[in-house]
């Protein structure tokens, strides 16, 4: 066993008690990173982990800050920046990383950067340029 996997553990087990609760919000982390491209619902989460949506709610919020949901969106919007810097089209970077709707898309974008996902993309393209 490494150090680093070594001072991890003994952390782990100075700040989070309750391991159950700490993989719980872990797991669902990891899922949600892996699956950010799909619907993913609450009720899915909570099968998965064999838990109430409204603990899992809580106990992702309690170790990351945030709610599965806020999280998902979040990661959603860093990737389709990534998609968008790369070169991708709005509407294929829309898909791409799990929204249904270009309209919902653009406006949850704009709202989470302050700029539409075609602004977004010209500025960088702009940039690149310069």
């Amino acid at each position: 066993m490494s150090y680093y996997i070594q001072e991890i553990n003994r952390i782990k087990g100075i700040c989070f008690s309750n391991e159950f609760q700490l993989d719980v919000a872990i797991n669902t982390k990891r899922y949600i990173d892996a699956n950010f491209d799909q619907e993913i619902k609450l009720d899915l989460l909570a099968h998965i982990h064999y838990t109430s949506k409204f603990h899992l709610i809580r106990l992702f919020k309690k170790y990351h800050g945030i709610t599965p949901r806020q999280y998902l969106i979040g990661k959603r919007i860093s990737e389709a920046k990534k998609n968008l810097k790369s070169g991708k089209s709005v509407s294929d970077t829309c898909y791409a990383v799990g929204f249904c709707s270009l309209n919902s898309f653009s406006n949850l974008f704009k709202a989470k950067t302050g700029m539409s996902p075609s602004n977004f993309r010209k500025a960088i393209f702009d940039k690149s340029k310069s």
